[in-house]
């Protein structure tokens, strides 16, 4: 897959561009949770900025983008969760992770062993699974945020996770499952509109890549 994309590639890379976009903010609020409830009072200089963060983890993904993909800082999520469970400063360890990923890169070897299948579910069990099943479970304490919850579960194992969660963002903010009262609260457009647009962009985007279950490809991605 060397070479220039094609329009098909961005059409079957779109939904999850989408997901992934979506999911930062949740996923850097999980991380402040993680530290705030980890670390004493008075640690309030230690903790993440959210706002900052997003927008370097913005530029680094610009970045690591245009240089094919070389993203020097992607264990930053998998380096925070665990130092705040184990109440470690997070500026010196951010710091030593970023100077390792740059020699990773550099050498170019360690990165096998990163991708090696068992380092790599264990870096996904320990930094990043278990650490926000946690967190997903202090949050839901309803049986509105339950259904919910459960929902974009079922629907990701049965079709894919970008499915499950542009349903599961359907259906609840147009209160049909979830908190009714909170639905009706939202405007218009946050309401029905733009989750309305997100899910057809979704469904439709994996229809035209072969995505979903049982419904071939209408265009060649390879192509």
């Amino acid at each position: 897959m060397i070479g220039m994309p094609n329009l098909s590639h961005f059409i079957a890379v779109l939904p999850f561009a989408i997901l992934a976009v979506s999911m930062w903010p949740p996923d850097f609020l999980g991380h402040r949770v993680f530290q705030e409830s980890n670390y004493p009072k008075g640690s309030d200089k230690v903790l993440m900025d959210v706002d900052d963060t997003m927008t370097v983890s913005s530029l680094r993904q610009a970045v690591g983008s245009l240089l094919g993909g070389g993203n020097l800082a992607s264990s930053w999520g998998t380096y925070m969760i665990p130092a705040a469970i184990a109440k470690r400063p997070i500026p010196a360890g951010a710091i030593l992770t970023g100077i390792m990923c740059v020699l990773a890169v550099v050498l170019g070897y360690p990165m096998d062993i990163a991708a090696w299948a068992p380092v790599l579910r264990v870096a996904l069990i320990v930094g990043v699974f278990v650490p926000l099943l946690e967190v997903g479970m202090q949050i839901i304490k309803t049986t509105s945020q339950a259904q919910s919850g459960g929902l974009c579960i079922i629907a990701s194992a049965l079709v894919n996770p970008v499915f499950g969660w542009s349903l599961a963002m359907l259906l609840e903010n147009a209160g049909f499952v979830g908190d009714n009262e909170r639905a009706m609260s939202l405007p218009k457009s946050t309401r029905l509109i733009d989750p309305t647009a997100a899910f057809i962009i979704c469904v439709g985007a994996m229809a035209l890549v072969g995505l979903l279950p049982g419904i071939p490809a209408l265009i060649n991605v390879g192509g």
